[in-house]
């Protein structure tokens, strides 16, 4: 399988490195193992004696320790081989892998009785990865396996993947990008720049042994090393998307979009489904419309000046396409793709949809490359066809995936696709298109563990259809929760079905939904700065954006109870809510759990203490307009100031959010948008072609703590010459600040350039500083002290009780007593739950359960 110039594929395979350190490689006839790291190890069987040393669609580097550099030993003890490393211990039999003859002990692992691996066993504490698609899944689905376990080990199974190989030679590839083909001048280079696609030459049993305890970042880590990291993403792709399956017209696409813009709802990629192309007017001997290449003139009448309109208003573009059906006598780019792959036209015989044909994948491109000259930013691959190709064990989505990936990012263009996952390794070709749901609570239930989990196999950029695509039912609530999830998702793109009901516009649904969905998106937008530098982390480090809680706390039982909550990078803790709200209190209700340590509500600056080792186990109450977001104590978080600004420049206005409680810092990562700038020839996330923006946040426990915004460093040409801050810090009291910029007190107030303001509700304390050098240090002081806001609990327990749905008597006495007692009015409060209605001799709950959990949210926070 091959296909035309690609600008060599290894371009985005950063770190290609197949072959294993020979000084941490054992073999025998039939066997061979290598050791990759102390807890991730290869373990090869061949009947023939041959093994593989061309990377896989899977693993693509197997020497990313220093050659020398991991730590073993190996021997013979009771005629068996065994090999030791700091975190393992393995012992193996020589013979053909066997339950009794091959098995690791993972060290470090104490609480578990099933820390030994033996060939073969089930991975019962694995905790799993994804999945392909949630097409038509209406709740829970099976998740493929992950390389975490709480076992501590996982087994990824290589050996029935495809390779990559030359195809001069059949031999490994090079770790370089240059072209291996010898094409001359004026040819073209061989395919992938000199690569191709092949089953393996012999059969195998590939193994990879990842013994990494309770190491699960470790282990995640080292797995994109094998397999690849994930690629940095333009920054427009972290705005809020519009997609629906649904027949627009030209002019009703912009009109929506003004609408959109007029209503004060920020977008940044538009997503054109099916109907883009001829469906419905297809001979029927040609088949069905699902697949297609040729605009509907009908609706699109001048395809390029639509998509010149959607990007003067600020908007990337996708299209979807079902490749299965390949390229049809209909189609206007039949003639040009018959004439490449050498078939009939005047038969009009069709030109397969054949991955594994060289010809065929050039026409295909090649068409593609001319639809796209009107204005095609990136494609959406709507593979649903199975996981066959007339090539043995290759997955044409893998292939998909991997071609339009490389072929996406030539030309300087920023590489990008919008597909399903293929399998372990897919993070190389992001963003991940998780499939048609049904429109219900348990498929909202579902999406936040299935989200996190993904990263337990590296897979850090779903795109979910958020809102619902089809069946299911009208509920205005879960419509704004399934919002809410979606501003703090990896990707959020709302999403619906053609149906006339389903429109997932806000001014489709009723007060308080449409509000609350207004805010959540401009929230999204606003987030952008948070966001790409959270994107920067997961291409340099390999931390995904969205992970389990577990992860930070690997032997606290209380971490793996809340498969709903996640951490949405370094600063935030989510618990959406997931199920609807309790009628009595009006208030829907998350289960979650807080790590040790102060927390602040991300919106409105309350505190929440846990002083327990094991964190704190509680309810979150919240009304329609938000869902609990917790930062942590030290916590600071950029936005950009204007949420409505679509666009992708780098913004000249900027608001951090700095939470008090602890020490804190965050370098904001910004870069220039250009491809070749920000990752250059080995398409690598270079630091050195961002601006970071280093913020540090000294608490000193309150008595005299101080804000710092360093002077951008780094390549500052990429960041505005001045700028305009708002710092808020949140969940204080008012106090006097002074401000230093640039080693000089700032004059504001007589300038005109300053603006302080406090707002009680959020206990926020803001200092906004107009036209500020981004050369320039910034200090922001409290000399006297910055004391933390008095929990403003009684007024909290009023709005709980008024919103109540409840007798007018029992919320009296119950607020009674809290002015009279405070935290200690809970015992009274339950008390209330047992009063007797009135005059007949039985009990009814007064306190309605759900109310009463609402207020013990309140006075127990802090």
């Amino acid at each position: 399988m091959s296909s035309q110039d690609f600008q060599g594929f290894d371009r985005f395979l950063r770190g290609l490195n197949p072959g294993m350190d020979p000084a941490a490689t054992l073999r025998g006839e039939h066997w061979r193992i290598g050791i990759i790291t102390e807890s991730l190890i290869r373990l090869e069987w061949s009947d023939s004696g041959e093994f593989e040393d061309h990377a896989t669609l899977t693993a693509v580097d197997r020497s990313f320790a220093p050659a020398g550099s991991v730590s073993f030993s190996s021997g013979e003890r009771d005629g068996m081989l065994v090999v030791e490393t700091p975190a393992l211990r393995l012992t193996y039999d020589r013979r053909p892998f066997s339950k009794e003859g091959l098995s690791i002990v993972v060290k470090g692992v104490p609480d578990s009785q099933f820390n030994t691996w033996h060939y073969g066993d089930d991975p019962r504490g694995n905790l799993r990865g994804t999945a392909r698609t949630l097409d038509e899944a209406n709740g829970a689905i099976d998740l493929g396996l992950g390389v975490v376990s709480r076992d501590g080990w996982a087994v990824l199974d290589d050996s029935a993947t495809n390779v990559f190989v030359t195809e001069q030679t059949g031999g490994v590839e090079p770790s370089g990008g240059a072209n291996p083909s010898g094409a001359a001048d004026g040819e073209r280079p061989a395919p992938y720049g000199g690569f191709g696609i092949a089953p393996r030459a012999h059969a195998e049993t590939d193994l990879y042994f990842f013994g990494y305890g309770r190491r699960y970042r470790e282990a995640v880590h080292d797995f994109q090393r094998l397999s690849g990291p994930a690629p940095l993403l333009p920054r427009f792709a972290l705005g809020n998307w519009w997609s629906r399956y649904y027949r627009y017209s030209q002019d009703e696409y912009l009109d929506l979009m003004d609408r959109f813009k007029a209503e004060g709802i920020p977008f940044t990629t538009s997503v054109i489904d099916m109907d883009w192309h001829l469906v419905d007017d297809v001979d029927p001997r040609f088949g069905s419309g699902w697949t297609g290449y040729t605009w509907n003139r009908k609706l699109f009448p001048d395809p390029k000046a639509f998509l010149g309109a959607l990007h003067e208003r600020g908007l990337k573009t996708t299209l979807n396409v079902h490749p299965r059906d390949g390229i049809r006598a209909f189609e206007e780019p039949y003639a040009k793709a018959a004439a490449t792959v050498g078939v009939d036209a005047e038969a009009q015989e069709p030109v397969e949809f054949d991955l594994t044909n060289p010809r065929f994948v050039q026409a295909y491109f090649d068409m593609h490359h001319d639809l796209e000259a009107d204005g095609i930013d990136f494609w959406w691959l709507d593979w649903q066809q199975g996981g066959v190709t007339r090539q043995p064990g290759l997955d044409p989505l893998w292939v998909l995936n991997h071609l339009h990936y490389c072929d996406s990012g030539r030309e300087g263009r920023w590489p990008l696709t919008f597909s399903r996952f293929a399998g372990p390794g897919s993070q190389r070709y992001p963003v991940g298109f998780s499939g048609d749901t049904v429109i219900t609570w348990e498929s909202l239930r579902f999406q936040p563990y299935f989200t996190a989990t993904a990263s337990n196999i590296g897979y850090g950029w779903w795109s979910h259809d958020i809102g619902g695509h089809m069946f299911g039912y009208r509920d205005e609530e879960l419509e704004a929760r399934w919002y809410q999830l979606g501003a703090f998702s990896p990707i959020n793109r709302l999403h619906s079905s053609c149906s006339p009901f389903s429109g997932k516009e806000p001014w489709n649904f009723h007060e308080p939904v449409r509000s609350a969905m207004v805010d959540v998106l401009r929230l999204r937008q606003a987030l952008t700065p948070y966001l790409h530098t959270m994107n920067w982390r997961a291409a340099l480090d390999g931390d995904p954006i969205v992970e389990p809680m577990y992860w930070d706390e690997p032997n606290n039982n209380e971490a793996y109870q809340v498969p709903d909550e996640f951490r949405f990078g370094t600063e935030l803790l989510v618990a959406p809510i997931v199920d609807p709200a309790d009628k009595a209190s009006m208030r829907g209700k998350a289960d979650m759990w807080l790590p040790q340590g102060e927390w602040f509500d991300f919106f409105d600056g309350r505190r929440y203490r846990a002083d327990d080792p094991a964190g704190r186990r509680m309810q979150a109450w919240r009304t329609i307009d938000r869902i609990p977001v917790f930062a942590k104590a030290g916590g600071i978080v950029p936005m950009q100031s204007d949420p409505l600004d679509n666009s992708s420049e780098n913004p000249a206005a900027l608001d951090v959010l700095v939470f008090p409680g602890a020490d804190g810092a965050f370098t904001m990562r910004e870069d220039s948008g250009v491809f070749a700038e920000v990752c250059g020839e080995t398409a690598g996330a270079r630091p050195q072609a961002c601006a970071e923006t280093a913020m540090s946040w000294r608490w000193d426990e309150g008595r005299a703590p101080q804000f710092v915004i360093e002077a951008a460093s780094g390549n500052t040409a990429v960041v505005p010459e001045r700028r305009d801050w708002t710092v808020v810090f949140r969940g204080v009291a008012r106090t006097a600040m002074q401000v230093i910029v640039g080693g000089e007190p700032w004059d504001g107030d007589l300038l005109g350039t300053t603006v302080v303001d406090y707002d009680a509700a959020t206990m926020s304390l803001s200092v906004r500083l107009i036209d500020v050098p981004t050369t320039a240090r910034v200090q922001i002081l409290f000399p006297t002290g910055l004391p933390l806001a008095e929990s403003p609990a009684v007024e909290d327990c009023e709005r709980v009780l008024f919103d109540a749905q409840m007798l007018y008597s029992t919320k009296e006495a119950a607020m009674s007593l809290i002015r009279r007692y405070g935290v200690g009015a809970i015992a009274g409060l339950r008390a209330l739950e047992r009063e007797p209605a009135g005059e007949k001799d039985f009990f009814v709950s007064h306190m309605p359960q759900s109310v009463m959990a609402a207020l013990e949210e309140v006075l127990l926070r802090s």
